[in-house]
């Protein structure tokens, strides 16, 4: 089913304040009530983008995997990273399975605060909280800092 008009605008709107900022938007699934994406910036840093059409936010994912091994690890160091998350106004969920641990970092922004500069620094923040996070887990960060990363 085709998704109402109000989705269909955020879903517009966002697909123009990303390409302004310099993102590409990749690999789309869209239903009457949700759309997903990710997003690349030219530096190689990589996330999601999700639209809910029950909720008034335009929310943000990075995800870490573990191997299942790796439990003592994550676990002692994840009050500090719920620090350095709450530190950008980010959140996080943790999932554990028999073949992997999921750990997802996660921001939202208002639709109606939703504008150039409110996403700019808002993916600064989540993108400065998503590095914390490697440097927490001992993980090597792969992208530079720069212009898509909100820094000109």
């Amino acid at each position: 089913m085709k998704p109402n008009r109000l989705m269909q605008e955020r879903i517009r709107r966002v697909h123009v304040l990303f390409r302004e900022l310099g993102y590409e938007l990749t690999e789309s699934d869209v239903s009457s009530d949700s759309y997903s994406s990710g997003f690349v910036a030219g530096d190689g840093f990589q996330a999601g983008l999700f639209i809910d059409a029950d909720s008034k936010f335009l929310e943000l994912a990075f995800t870490f995997t573990f191997a299942p091994e790796m439990a003592n690890f994550v676990r002692e160091r994840l009050e500090e990273a719920m620090h350095s998350l709450y530190e950008f106004g980010c959140y996080f969920s943790l999932q554990t399975d028999r073949e992997e641990i999921t750990y997802t970092v996660f921001t939202k922004i208002y639709f109606a605060g939703l504008n150039y500069f409110a996403l700019k620094e808002t993916i600064r923040d989540f993108r400065d909280a998503v590095e914390a996070n490697q440097e927490i887990f001992d993980i090597p960060v792969e992208h530079e800092k720069g212009a898509s990363h909100g820094d000109s």
